[in-house]
C-alpha cells in the first residue's frame, strides 16, 4: 500500500469545519457485536443487526439518520432551490424523445409540464393521441416504474409491466388498444420483460427467484388463460447464470439467453411456432461468451472464442461449433466489437478502439464498410432504435460532454448522413463552444495509461478549479462521455468534471476489464487514485479540492479509495454503495450473490476470501480523518441492500477523527436507481450539488 501514500507530501490537506450542527444531534448507532468466522479468521461486526429489515430498531435508526441529513440540507434549501430553478430554466419541461417506429407505427415519448412522468404519443396521419400515460398509472404511488411495454404484432394489444415499490419486481398487464380497456388477467412477480410471439396470443416472460431475485425461469402465457397455469419452458438451475429474452430483428426467433460473467448459452423458439420446445444454439463452455442474431440466410455470431475482443462469424444453420463457422471479422487486439445489427440487405457493427466508438456499415459479407465516427476527441456513438428489418437506413445516436444527444440516419444506398433529431436546451445562453472537453492519459502505478475524459467551462483557471472525478470500474461497463444538462450548474460554478476510465471497465477492451476483476480488483482502486493524483500534478485542478463520486460497484470504489487515500479527497459522494463485500458475498440468501462470484470471487475459497478482505471498505474503516461524505441509498434496493451503506455510515462516523460531515440519505420509497419521477430525480441531483458546494464554500 505504500504507493498510495506518495502524494501525501506533495499536497497539504487542512481539516475544515462545515457543519455547525450541535454534536449531540449526530446519530450514534448502538453496537451489538456479532462474531463472524470464516477460514479460522474472526471478524467482529458491531452493526450486523441492521440487516433486520422492517424491524423497529432499524427503521428508528434510519429515521434518525434521515433527520440528521435533512437538517443539513435544510440549511442549504436556498442553494438547492437555485439548482432546481437552473435545471427548470435549462431543460424543456415538455422534452421529447426522438420519434421511433414499432410495427409500422410512429411513437414518441414526451414529458408533460408540471408532471413527473412521461406520456407515450402515437402519431398517425398527422394526428397525435396519448397511447400511454405514466402519470395516470403512477397516481397514488410514491414510487412508479414502467418496466417494459410490448405491442402485439397486429397492433391490437399492448402488454406492459409495472413496479410500484422499487424492488424491480414487475407485474404484467394487458390492454386493448382500440378500447383502452385493461384486461383482468395479470402476471405477477416478473423481471418486467415481455415478448410476443407472432400469433398475437402468446407472450414470453421471465420470473425471478423470490429469495435471490435471480432471473432464472422463462414462462409462456397464452392470452385469456390464468397465469398460474402458464407453462415453464426454461429453467436455469446454475445460480451463476441469469436469463433474459430477446426477439431477432427479422421477427423469426424468440431467443432465450442464459448468461454468467464468463460464459453463455442461447436457446431458440420459432416466433411463428411458440408452442414448440426451445432448441440450444451452442452449448455453454467455460470462458465462452457469445451473442447471435438471425438473417434469412443464416446466423451471425459475436463470439470471444479464442478472441478476447470478440470476432464476428456466420453459419447458414445452427452450427456444431464456433470453429465450423465462417469468419467475417477477425479478432483484433486493438478493437473491441461492442454490438452488431443485421438488416435484410446490410450489416452494422459498433466497435471501440482506444476508447473511441465507431459504427461500420457494410455488406452482409462484412465487406465494403463505411465508417461513421466524429472528428472530436471525446464523444459517444451508439446504435439507436432500429426496428425495421427491411430498412435501408440505420439510426444511431451521438453525444459528447459538451453536446446534447442527437439521432442521425445513415442511408446505405446514398452513403449519406442526416440529422434526424436533436435535443436542445431552452436556456438561450447555452453554447456548446463555451465548454472545453478533452481526453488525457494518467500513468498508473504499474505504468499503464489510464484514459480520463474531462470537461470544464472555457476561461476558468484550471489550477484553482475544484474537480469532481467520477468512476465505476466493474462488470466491463464503460461509462459514456455523455452530456448532462444538470451538470452545467457545476461547470458554470467553476468545477472540472472528469470520468476516470479505470480498469474493470472495457474502455480499452477485454484485457482492461480482466485486469480489474477478481484477484486484479485492486487495480480499479489504484487507477482511480492515480487519475486524481495525475490531474492534480498536471494542473487540471486544485489539488486541495478534489471530489469523488460513484454508485453501486462505483460506491465500492468510493469506499476503497477513501480508506486508501483519505487525504486526497475533500468530499465523496457514494450512491447505493456496495461496501460490505465479504459479508455480502458469504450470504447466498442475499440477491445476486452467487452470480457475482465470477466478478469478485467466492469468499468460501480461502485465497479469494483474503483478497476480498484486503479491500472490502467496511472491513477497513479505521480511526483517521475522513473527507466529507454523502452516502445515499434506497430502502427497497434489490441490488445493494440498504444495510450495507447504513452500517458503513455508523462505522465511519464512530472512527472519524476529523470535523467533516458524514451524511446518510435513505429514500424510503426507492430502489437501486433512486426515487422515481422527474422532480424526485432532480431533487436528488440538486442535493448532491449543494453538498459539493457547501464543502467547497460556494454559497450561490
Amino acid at each position: 500500500m505504500k504507493n498510495f501514500l506518495r502524494l501525501f507530501s506533495l499536497f497539504s490537506f487542512t481539516p475544515f469545519i462545515v457543519n455547525s450542527q450541535n454534536a449531540s444531534t449526530i446519530p450514534v448507532a448502538k453496537e451489538i457485536p456479532k462474531e463472524l468466522i470464516k477460514h479460522n479468521h474472526v471478524r467482529i461486526d458491531p452493526y450486523f443487526w441492521m440487516n433486520e429489515r422492517d424491524s423497529k430498531p432499524v427503521l428508528d435508526y434510519i429515521a434518525e439518520e434521515n433527520n440528521y441529513s435533512k437538517r443539513f440540507f435544510d440549511q442549504k434549501e436556498g442553494l438547492i432551490n437555485t439548482f432546481l430553478k437552473e435545471f427548470d430554466g435549462r431543460i424543456n419541461p415538455e422534452e421529447t424523445s426522438a420519434p421511433f417506429e414499432i410495427q409500422g407505427k410512429t411513437y414518441q415519448w414526451r414529458q408533460i409540464k408540471d408532471k413527473d412522468y412521461r406520456e407515450l404519443i402515437l402519431i398517425e396521419n398527422q394526428k397525435e393521441t396519448v397511447f400511454f400515460d405514466e402519470n395516470a398509472l403512477a397516481l397514488g404511488h410514491e414510487y412508479y416504474s414502467l418496466g417494459d411495454f410490448s405491442i402485439s404484432p397486429n397492433n391490437e394489444l399492448v402488454a406492459f409491466s409495472q413496479d410500484k415499490i422499487g424492488r424491480r419486481n414487475y407485474a404484467i398487464s394487458f390492454r386493448e388498444n382500440k378500447s383502452g380497456k385493461v384486461l383482468k388477467e395479470q402476471i405477477p412477480n416478473t423481471d418486467g420483460s415481455i415478448l410476443w410471439a407472432n400469433d398475437n396470443q402468446t407472450v414470453f416472460y421471465v420470473k425471478k427467484d423470490p429469495t435471490t431475485l435471480r432471473e432464472f425461469q422463462i414462462y409462456r402465457h397464452v392470452l385469456g388463460t390464468n397465469s398460474s397455469k402458464d407453462e415453464l419452458i426454461f429453467e436455469e438451475k446454475d445460480e451463476r447464470f441469469a436469463v433474459y429474452i430477446t426477439k431477432t430483428l427479422d421477427k423469426q426467433f424468440i431467443l432465450i439467453h442464459s448468461v454468467s460473467s464468463t460464459s453463455s448459452e442461447t436457446w431458440l423458439i420459432g416466433a411463428d411456432k411458440p408452442a414448440e420446445k426451445a432448441v440450444c444454439f451452442l452449448k455453454r463452455e467455460k470462458d465462452h461468451l457469445y451473442e447471435i442474431t438471425h438473417h434469412e440466410t443464416g446466423f451471425y455470431i459475436l463470439t470471444n472464442k479464442n478472441s478476447p475482443n470478440r470476432k464476428l462469424v456466420f453459419s447458414k444453420s445452427i452450427p456444431n461449433s464456433v470453429e465450423s463457422c465462417e469468419v467475417l471479422i477477425a479478432h483484433n487486439n486493438d478493437v473491441y466489437l461492442d454490438e452488431m445489427e443485421v438488416f435484410k440487405s446490410f450489416l452494422v457493427v459498433q466497435s471501440r478502439k482506444m476508447g473511441r466508438t465507431e459504427i461500420s456499415v457494410g455488406s452482409l459479407q462484412a465487406t465494403n464498410f463505411s465508417s461513421i465516427s466524429m472528428p472530436e476527441e471525446v464523444y459517444e456513438l451508439g446504435l439507436s432504435f432500429n426496428e425495421n428489418y427491411e430498412s435501408k437506413v440505420v439510426n444511431y445516436h451521438y453525444t459528447s460532454l459538451t453536446s446534447p444527444s442527437s439521432i442521425y440516419k445513415y442511408n446505405i444506398e446514398s452513403k449519406t448522413t442526416q440529422l434526424f433529431f436533436q435535443k436542445t436546451l431552452i436556456d438561450p445562453n447555452f453554447r456548446s463552444e463555451n465548454y472545453v472537453s478533452t481526453r488525457i492519459w494518467a500513468t498508473a502505478n504499474d505504468g499503464q495509461k489510464i484514459p480520463i475524459s474531462i470537461v470544464y467551462k472555457k476561461g476558468i483557471d484550471l489550477k484553482k478549479a475544484p474537480l469532481l472525478l467520477y468512476g465505476y470500474g466493474s462488470y466491463g461497463v464503460t461509462i459514456p462521455a455523455a452530456f448532462s444538462a444538470t451538470r452545467l450548474s457545476l461547470l458554470d460554478r467553476g468545477f472540472v468534471f472528469a470520468i476516470a476510465h479505470i480498469r474493470g471497465g472495457k474502455f480499452l477492451g477485454e484485457k482492461w476489464y480482466q485486469d480489474g476483476k477478481l484477484n486484479h480488483k485492486r487495480n480499479t482502486f489504484t487507477d482511480f487514485i492515480n487519475a486524481a493524483e495525475w490531474m492534480a500534478m498536471k494542473g487540471y485542478c486544485d489539488p486541495n479540492s478534489i471530489y469523488a463520486q460513484g454508485g453501486s460497484a462505483g460506491g465500492l470504489l468510493m469506499g476503497s479509495v477513501t480508506n486508501l487515500a483519505p487525504y486526497l479527497f475533500k468530499g465523496v459522494i457514494a450512491q447505493v454503495p456496495f461496501v460490505d463485500v465479504v459479508s455480502t458475498m458469504l450470504d447466498e440468501s442475499i440477491p445476486l450473490t452467487v452470480g457475482e462470484y465470477e466478478e469478485w470471487g467466492n469468499p468460501n475459497e480461502e485465497d479469494a476470501y483474503w483478497y476480498m478482505l484486503s479491500y472490502s471498505p467496511y472491513d477497513h474503516v479505521k480511526q483517521m480523518d475522513y473527507p466529507a461524505m454523502l452516502i445515499t441509498t434506497g430502502y427497497h434496493d434489490s441490488q445493494v441492500q440498504y444495510w450495507e451503506p447504513l452500517k458503513w455510515v455508523a462505522k465511519l462516523r464512530k472512527n472519524n477523527t476529523g470535523n467533516a460531515p458524514i451524511l446518510f440519505d435513505c429514500t424510503m420509497s426507492a430502489g437501486h436507481g433512486g426515487g422515481s419521477g422527474r422532480s424526485t430525480e432532480r431533487l436528488e441531483v440538486a442535493k448532491e450539488f449543494a453538498f459539493l458546494c457547501e464543502i467547497q464554500g460556494i454559497n450561490e
